[in-house]
């Protein structure tokens, strides 16, 4: 990868303790990793301990994924809803983290509870099993009767990704994740004519015509002027961005005719 100038860039999955692992974390950027998945899951201990999330537990989570970042990895976090342990405070406290943590590739799905699994037997003994998982845990749906009672839960969840994917605090989070981040060196990839027309692109779809495109074009001068180095990955993540609001945008408008308005 030295060699060649590092012509690929990879990802993978692991746990939150890899940030207590500092060589392994020097090792993974050098041989070429940029990202890694890591499930989050609940700031909530109690719902941590529901399902079996030890790694996760008696720690500093934010610490960890700001950590990660500094040491050249960009986090992607998975985050549940929907726990029996949930309190109501679960969606803010969500929010605060995702936010707080610069998670710019947060995905927060409901749970459900798929055959086979502990979590499916326990329900079904209760007699909360409703019906087969639909394979998508960001449509609305679930297969269980949730304690909280599923329109707090869908309006919870609703509150969540409006939030987070609303172009002002998408790009908020997005400028708390470049501050923090360590572009790891001798790593920038050679410009390509695919990524210059990318960037023409999103200036029209996102600069020009999208709702975002003040947010847009104050990402783009703060990049050039504080990080200039980042620029192509802002550009990248803004663009994601706009991906992830059209998915929620779709599920949004089919679960606002069911169950009306969630929480402003």
């Amino acid at each position: 990868m030295e060699e060649k100038g590092y012509p690929f860039s990879f990802l993978t999955e692991a746990s939150v303790n890899l940030a207590d692992d500092e060589e392994l974390m020097e090792l993974m950027v050098r041989a070429g990793f940029d990202e890694v998945f890591v499930g989050i899951e609940s700031p909530e201990e109690k719902s941590l301990s529901e399902c079996h999330k030890v790694q996760n537990k008696q720690r500093d989570l934010m610490a960890a994924v700001k950590k990660m970042q500094r040491f050249g990895l960009q986090v992607s976090g998975g985050f549940i809803v929907g726990f029996d342990s949930d309190p109501p405070t679960i969606f803010q406290k969500q929010v605060n983290f995702i936010q707080q943590s610069g998670i710019v590739t947060a995905m927060v799905g409901l749970l459900n509870a798929p055959r086979g699994t502990r979590l499916f037997e326990r329900l079904k003994q209760e007699g909360r099993i409703i019906g087969e998982i639909g394979g998508d845990n960001t449509d609305f749906s679930i297969n269980f009767i949730p304690k909280m009672g599923y329109r707090q839960l869908v309006e919870g969840y609703r509150y969540i990704v409006t939030h987070i994917y609303s172009p002002r605090h998408f790009y908020r989070r997005l400028i708390t994740f470049l501050r923090n981040y360590r572009l790891p060196k001798k790593r920038a990839h050679p410009v390509q004519f695919c990524h210059i027309k990318a960037f023409f692109h999103s200036l029209w779809a996102l600069g020009i015509r999208g709702k975002e495109r003040f947010h847009y074009w104050k990402i783009l001068l703060w990049t050039v002027f504080r990080r200039p180095r980042h620029f192509p990955l802002a550009v990248c993540l803004s663009i994601y961005g706009y991906h992830f609001r059209k998915v929620f945008e779709g599920h949004l408008q089919g679960t606002e005719r069911e169950t009306g308005p969630g929480p402003s």
